[in-house]
Parts: C-alpha cells; sequence; structure tokens
C-alpha cells in the first residue's frame, strides 16, 4: 500500500515555524546559487552578442586578447587582398583596422577603473549595424574626438557628451553617445584609429575585421587564409566565436567561485531541513505506528517522508528563484579578464539555470530528509504505539 500524496502535502503545515525557517534557508541557498548562474551567463551573454556570425576576427596567435595582439599595416594590406570579403558598392572592402588601448577615468562610484578605447575605420558602422549613435554626433575624421558607449556614460564621471577626456598626452573631446545593444562595445569608447595610433605613437593595428560576402564563407575565407605565407603568425576567427572564447575565463571563474560559496551555505541549508525532519518524526511516532499497523510498508513510510523532504526544498527553491529573477532588472559591471577592462553586464536566466537551480534544492532535500525517513521506516509498530 501506498501512502496518498495529500497526506505529506497536509503534514507540511503542521510544523509552521520549522518548514518556514526549512523553506526560507533553502530559498536563500538558491538565491545565491541562481545569481551566480545568472552572472555567469550574463558576461558570456554580453560579450558573445558583441561579435557577428557575419564577420571575421584576425588577432595573432599567441595573443590571449585584442590589447596584447599586434597586427601592423602591411599585414592587414594583405588580409583585405583575400577572396570572400565583402565589399562596398563603390569596391572597399567592409572591414575596419582596429587599435585598441586602455586608459583610466574616474568612476560615479569612486575610484579609477580601466577603459577601453576603440580605434575605428569609417566602414564601422555597416561592418556592425546593431551600433548606433544614440545622441550627440559621430566624431570627426582626423580629429581628436570620441564618442561613448552608453555604459561607459552611466558610470564614469567626464564620459558625457561635450567632456574632454585626457590621454595620450593630448586631449579628446566626447561628442556623441553610442548603443550597442547591450553587448561588450557599449562599455567602450570609439575614436579614429588614425588619430589613436598616432596619439599612441604606435603604427600597427591590435585586430583587423571584416565581414564576410556570404556568412558561410568562412571555411573557404581560412582555407585562402591558410594558404598565404605571410599571414602564419595570424589566426582567423568568426567575431561572435572570438568573444565567446573571450569569456570562458571569466564566466568560467565567476561559477566556480560562486559555486564554492553556495555549496558551503548549502550544508547549513541541509542540516536544517534534516532537523525540521528529525522533528517531524518525533512528533509523529505514533503516526507512524499507526500507519504500519494498517498495513502500510516501510518502504513506503520511507517514500512518504522523504517526499515531504522534497517538497519542502522544491517550494524553497521556487521561492529562491522567483526572488533571483528580479536581478534581470539590473546591470552591474566588473572587470573583464580578457581585456582587463571595465565591463558592464545585466544578470541574465536561462531554461539552463532554472533546471540546475532547482535541482541542486531537490539534492539539498534528499540529503536532509534521506536519515531521519530511514528511522521513520525503522521504527518499531509496538514501541511506536506504546509512546502515546
Amino acid at each position: 500500500m501506498k501512502i496518498p500524496l495529500k497526506y505529506t502535502i497536509r503534514n507540511l503545515g503542521t510544523r509552521r515555524l520549522t518548514t518556514g525557517i526549512t523553506v526560507l534557508g533553502i530559498a536563500l541557498v538558491v538565491f545565491v546559487f541562481s545569481a551566480v548562474l545568472m552572472m555567469a551567463y550574463g558576461v558570456q551573454k554580453t560579450l558573445i552578442a558583441t561579435g557577428s556570425d557575419e564577420n571575421v576576427l584576425v588577432a595573432r596567435k599567441a595573443a590571449n586578447g585584442e590589447i596584447s595582439s599586434i597586427i601592423d599595416r602591411q599585414t592587414a594590406n594583405v588580409i583585405v587582398t583575400l577572396p570572400y570579403i565583402a565589399k562596398t558598392s563603390d569596391g572597399k572592402p567592409i572591414s575596419s583596422g582596429e587599435p585598441v588601448v586602455i586608459i583610466n577615468l574616474n568612476k560615479s562610484t569612486g575610484g579609477l577603473s580601466n577603459v577601453t578605447v576603440r580605434g575605428v575605420s569609417q566602414q564601422v558602422f555597416t561592418l556592425r549595424p546593431q551600433v548606433r549613435l544614440k545622441e550627440g554626433r559621430m566624431f570627426n575624421w582626423g580629429a581628436r574626438e570620441l564618442i561613448t558607449g552608453v555604459a561607459i556614460a552611466k558610470r564614469f564621471d567626464g564620459s558625457g557628451i561635450g567632456d574632454v577626456v585626457r590621454f595620450a598626452g593630448d586631449n579628446w573631446t566626447i561628442v556623441g553617445l553610442f548603443d550597442a545593444g547591450g553587448s561588450g562595445f557599449d562599455s567602450e569608447m570609439w575614436g579614429d584609429a588614425d588619430q589613436l595610433l598616432d596619439a599612441f605613437n604606435r603604427s600597427a593595428y591590435s585586430t583587423m575585421t571584416f565581414r564576410l560576402d556570404q556568412p558561410k564563407a568562412f571555411p573557404e575565407f581560412k582555407t585562402a587564409f591558410d594558404k598565404e605565407p605571410r599571414l602564419q603568425q595570424f589566426e582567423p576567427k568568426i567575431e561572435r566565436r572570438y568573444f565567446e572564447e573571450q569569456s570562458e575565463l571569466m564566466a568560467g571563474f565567476i561559477s566556480i567561485l560562486g559555486i564554492f560559496i553556495t555549496v558551503i551555505f548549502s550544508a547549513g541549508s541541509t542540516i536544517g531541513a534534516m532537523i525540521t525532519m528529525y522533528a517531524a518524526v518525533a512528533n509523529r511516532t505514533v503516526e507512524v505506528g499507526t500507519l504500519r499497523a494498517l498495513g502500510f510498508r516501510r518502504r513506503s513510510v520511507l517514500s512518504a517522508f522523504l517526499m515531504e523532504s522534497l517538497l519542502l526544498s522544491l517550494i524553497g527553491g521556487l521561492l529562491g528563484l522567483f526572488f533571483a529573477s528580479f536581478l534581470q532588472f539590473f546591470t552591474i559591471s566588473t572587470l573583464n579578464f580578457g581585456s582587463f577592462s571595465e565591463l558592464a553586464f545585466s544578470f541574465a536566466l536561462s531554461p539552463t539555470i532554472v533546471i540546475s537551480s532547482l535541482s541542486f534544492a531537490l539534492l539539498m532535500g534528499l540529503l536532509g530528509g534521506f536519515l531521519p525517513s530511514v528511522r521513520a521506516a525503522r521504527l518499531n509498530i509496538v514501541n511506536a504505539l506504546r509512546s502515546s
């Protein structure tokens, strides 16, 4: 005979205080667990959105990121002569040789932080149509002017339209504000690539990005690229894939550190669930004896108490996940390990995170409820009835 599920559900309300404390404890742990996963996923989502499947980014093979890559102008000229590169109506390749540098700015909340300044070419808005000018105007080519991503304008002092930023021994005027749709470009400043190279006394770009004439032409392009002997020190990648790889180290670090902390917290919630279930067994000794006397088997009693523990953890998990979902309305910033500069991103929830969070909650319920359930199942019928 099986004990009805409604019996288990009814018993959840008999010990409201201990049940409530256990549910809140599990909810807190699941909230932290979900927040960590949402943070890591938010970083990945932001950086992946930075790239496009239609663009190819070329960097030096040994470089860990854009700031450590070097592509001289001669190499850049060789790259744009390769086949499968899209061209404008007047025959110019849709490409952008981009020097990437790091400067320091004062954050609105206090302290200095690194900000990426990217030099771009005149084809940049054709190359990246998701980026649009939101306020002000585009910088003049040949002038020491910048446009600023919306995330930088919100978080740094002196980064609004009309402000002047000083770096590389010169003053740069901010003349516009651009929106890159929540991608990593929102955390950058853009200027004329030639002006940036001149200011830093450099003659080489950091990376080279261009658009393919056909989205599926990358294998053919890579074959042509690899056959060119002057390009053996460089590697082309789909732009989206490049930024996805850049996000892996940071997202992995956040996940590992966060999960480690969460596991420590979960020990307390598991013990809390165990205490709650032991109390349930102690308070219902006669009830368990009666169930056994009525013919319910030990495994039915074990299943009933274990189900009660799992229901407690599921309620706590759903509650924690519910509150964690509101984090999606917040945007935070941190140091990007790939570029060593500020990166603004939003918490992001996915079906995988929902499943992982609820599974983690049920695991706590299983660990916390197993031993008490075994104890309930092993109660002697006669002794249990005599305890009344």
